[in-house]
């Protein structure tokens, strides 16, 4: 009887502590937030990784803090996300911060820079090598704070009209890039265009453009670039391990409760990881698609890929020379990624180039 007693009174004190504590999180007020995405809906992968992580919010805080998606152009277009969160037009945006470019080349640290680090690099200096707090600082001075948003992976070098045997044939090619890699590009005697997505199909079959990059076979098999520009090369040397962000606006951060900032930091690194493993899993079988369609898969020539890591890298010292913002985070970055690399060396590059020849058997 006194067992009994005891398991009675023990289930009542638990269920009225579970009462107490579990809707702790569900009282919270209920907020209403604006997401603006840097994408269309059609790319599945990457417009649904921030589908995922809205819903994960709201899991997460019982349903009280609710953030609404915009596609690119619903609110403002693509390009545009950093200023309307920057703005305060919208609370957050997901993107990936080298469209920013422009505006200091320093962005491109928290996406990608050319021959920088692979996607699990990437995510060990944010994590835990001081990139996350060396980009903060950075951002404060746009209001804005930043979190995993996800990445790709290595990306392919793009879709080329004629196959590309050396550095004399980029001489006067007209390619669809930007940033970072479009600079070395121009250095190299290419002619770097904007295009939209949307439009580079077109361009490539009129001839307006001789070649573009654009991300990896999953995606890049939706524009049937296949059909006017069969030469894949790869690998896409600007985007060894491309970031893409979520940004929040710095006063409204500020103004979330303690779990609700929780909610979001667990949720960006839940779809950090999830886009990554789609594109992981759907890749493969996108590229033996294409090839069965006709693509015709090259890697760049080494002339070629020598000729642009020294244009890279004069580009990027240049650019220290001169942005002083820049330099902070390069100079520690390039510590990290001579780091890293050492170490891929050892172990891990061996192990994959060996299971990589036995599968050719």
């Amino acid at each position: 009887m006194q067992r009994r007693s005891f398991l009675k009174q023990a289930t009542a004190g638990a269920a009225v502590s579970a009462t107490l504590a579990a809707p702790a999180l569900a009282q919270g007020p209920a907020i209403t937030w604006r997401l603006a995405s840097s994408f269309p809906k059609t790319l599945d992968t990457i417009y649904g990784s921030a589908e995922r992580f809205i819903k994960r919010v709201a899991d997460l805080t019982g349903g009280r803090f609710q953030i609404r998606q915009f596609a690119a152009g619903e609110v403002v277009p693509g390009l545009q996300v950093m200023d309307a969160v920057q703005a305060g037009t919208v609370e957050m945006g997901h993107t990936p911060a080298y469209y920013y470019f422009g505006k200091d080349p320093t962005f491109c640290f928290d996406c990608a820079v050319p021959f920088g680090l692979t996607s699990r690099q990437q995510t060990a200096w944010f994590d835990q090598g001081g990139g996350r707090e060396l980009l903060r600082e950075f951002y404060k001075g746009y209001g804005i704070i930043n979190f995993f948003g996800g990445n790709t992976g290595t990306q392919m070098g793009g879709w080329y009209r004629k196959e590309i045997k050396g550095v004399a044939d980029i001489k006067g090619m007209k390619i669809r890039i930007a940033g970072f890699a479009g600079r070395v590009m121009e250095r190299m005697g290419a002619v770097p265009q904007q295009i939209a997505a949307s439009d580079v199909y077109a361009a490539l079959e009129k001839g307006t453009i001789d070649a573009a990059e654009w991300v990896g076979p999953y995606d890049d098999e939706k524009l049937g670039l296949a059909k006017v520009a069969p030469y894949y090369y790869a690998p896409g040397w600007w985007e060894a391990g491309p970031q893409l962000s979520f940004y929040v606006n710095l006063k409204e951060w500020d103004k979330l409760p303690k779990e609700y900032q929780a909610a979001i930091e667990a949720a960006s690194y839940e779809c950090h990881v999830g886009l990554q493993a789609e594109y992981d899993a759907r890749n493969p079988k996108a590229l033996a698609r294409l090839q069965k369609s006709g693509a015709k898969i090259r890697t760049f020539p080494k002339d070629i890929m020598d000729t642009a890591y020294q244009n890279a890298v004069a580009v990027m010292e240049e650019e220290a020379a001169k942005n002083a913002k820049f330099k902070k985070i390069y100079d520690p970055w390039k510590k990290f990624r001579h780091e890293q690399n050492q170490w891929a060396s050892v172990a891990e590059s061996t192990m994959q180039n060996f299971l990589i020849s036995m599968g050719r058997k």
